[in-house]
């Protein structure tokens, strides 16, 4: 077993310089628009769920639910460990840990200046994390870009996976192409230009657009958090590092299909069906790579965690629960 490098330090409630400031400010906190209130409250909700960490030397915040063989979720982007905040108690109830931490850049984490925040950078960092959190062999899972970087620490550390679950995630990564709501922050200069001339409205829509297939289950609120949580101390500037930083090579790409086929681990596709983004030609990919004959298959977008988080957590525990 690795134990944790520090002691972790929980945060009933984190201090108000880690709370994202409202859309707009004013003194008196009663006279704060309804919707800024919400927004508010689900981050101090979701901060006062979980705790800090360091890793690496990034402090960094995660959230764990449930007792049993541990299951790590990975995020992407534009999102966080709030992303899964729906999930974790799903998997935790069947009799399973379930562990989610914020990526340095993203949610609660550290945004340091001096960090490779590549996937491969990533990939490194969250081993860092898994045994900072005192964590042996997991049941990993993996979405959007969680999928690479996940895919490289499991290629790396085999004898520390029992199982993969994937989700909307890419794997033939040379030819990958990002989403055009996305593909200004990838560019220097004009990536700042789009992240901070977005009202928080358009960035909603366009999460909404491509990742929620219905919207009454997913308060506008919750969204805005989101948007908070991404902008959080340094108004994105290391999202776009991270946007900048996608390894869309031959080599990570045959890296990827070589190790993931040798793999001696099960593994299970969750797909969003309905995602716009990362559709059924990515699900193929990874399906190949993986070598799979099929998939769970659920009427969602790509954010399937926000409107399916049941199917979702079940799909994971059906998989990493017998397993132990």
């Amino acid at each position: 077993m690795r134990f944790p490098q520090v002691a972790c330090v929980m945060i009933g409630a984190v201090n108000e310089r880690r709370i994202p400031k409202p859309h707009r400010p004013v003194r008196d906190p009663g006279r704060l628009r309804k919707i800024d209130r919400e927004v508010n409250d689900a981050i101090a909700r979701h901060s006062a769920a979980g705790f800090l960490f360091d890793a690496a030397g990034v402090r960094s915040f995660a959230r764990q639910s449930g007792k049993g063989a541990d299951v790590v979720l990975l995020h992407g982007v534009p999102t966080s460990s709030f992303l899964y905040r729906k999930v974790l108690p799903v998997v935790a109830d069947q009799g399973l840990r379930a562990t989610a931490f914020d990526l340095p850049g993203l949610g609660l984490a550290e945004r340091p200046d001096e960090f490779d925040y590549s996937w491969s950078g990533m990939s490194s960092w969250t081993g860092a994390a898994i045994d900072a959190l005192g964590l042996d062999r997991v049941h990993l899972v993996v979405h959007d870009i969680g999928g690479p970087i996940g895919f490289e620490w499991a290629i790396r550390n085999p004898d520390r996976v029992l199982s993969m679950t994937v989700m909307n995630t890419m794997v033939d990564v040379s030819r990958f192409r990002r989403p055009w709501p996305m593909h200004p922050f990838s560019i220097r200069g004009i990536g700042a230009i789009w992240l901070r001339a977005s009202p928080r409205l358009l960035f909603s829509e366009l999460f909404y657009g491509l990742g929620v297939a219905d919207r009454a289950l997913v308060p506008r609120a919750d969204v805005y958090a989101h948007v908070a949580l991404l902008r959080l101390r340094d108004r994105g500037s290391a999202f776009l590092r991270i946007m900048r930083g996608f390894e869309l090579t031959e080599e990570k790409e045959r890296f990827f299909h070589e190790g993931l086929g040798a793999r001696t681990y099960p593994a299970r596709l969750v797909w969003g069906e309905r995602d716009p983004a990362l559709g059924l030609d990515k699900l193929e990919d990874c399906r190949r790579a993986l070598g799979l004959e099929d998939a769970i298959m659920l009427p969602a977008k790509h954010f399937l965690q926000e409107d399916h988080p049941g199917e979702v957590g079940q799909a994971i525990a059906d998989l990493a629960a017998p397993l132990g």
